[in-house]
């Protein structure tokens, strides 16, 4: 089935909180350093001030196949509607205080980085399909099609601990909104 992965389908399933994710709050990001879609290296771990990493499963092209059943994995579908919202808040996150932001996913920097320069995204997008950030982490994760992906997520890091978790993320377009949301509400 193609698709058109900036267009989201109405009844997509909503996630439910699975506690997947309850035990990050609080931890320090441990020192691994991922590939960046700009050709450099990025610890998570040394950087100062407040990072966003909105974790995504993956990123589809327009006119390829989706996964099967991709539609009906609840919170699977949207990481396209997702980078675009972080890339349109992106000057009203720097405004609230962000000095980093990334999207992290499972794909490699080479698939990424098609997607960053489609999509015109102004951060980088963050590798990890050695899965050395996820499994140090313990980040929820799916399998579909033997792929094995992050479930969507967006953490708010504060000099390198994570201060907190969004999780489940739903709707993907407006997770963006929701973290700038508890930024406000965080003051």
């Amino acid at each position: 089935m193609l698709h058109d992965p900036n267009t989201l389908p109405d009844d997509l399933p909503v996630p439910q909180d699975d506690g997947a994710a309850d035990h990050l709050t609080g931890l320090a990001i441990p020192a691994i350093a991922l590939p960046a879609t700009d050709g450099t290296m990025v610890d998570l771990s040394a950087l100062r001030g407040r990072t966003v990493v909105y974790a995504y499963p993956r990123t589809g092209r327009p006119g390829q196949p989706l996964p099967t059943g991709w539609d009906a994995i609840p919170g699977a579908r949207g990481c396209t509607p997702q980078s675009c919202g972080f890339r349109d808040h992106f000057s009203d996150l720097r405004a609230r205080g962000v000095a980093h932001l990334f999207g992290l996913s499972t794909q490699d920097t080479g698939y990424q980085r098609e997607a960053a320069e489609r999509l015109h995204l102004p951060f980088r997008l963050l590798s990890d399909a050695a899965f050395r950030l996820t499994d140090a982490l313990r980040l929820p994760t799916f399998t579909v099609d033997g792929m094995r992906l992050i479930r969507r997520l967006t953490l708010v890091i504060d000099d390198g601990v994570i201060a907190t978790v969004l999780y489940p993320v739903f709707p993907p377009d407006r997770s963006a909104a929701a973290v700038l949301e508890w930024l406000a509400a965080s003051r």
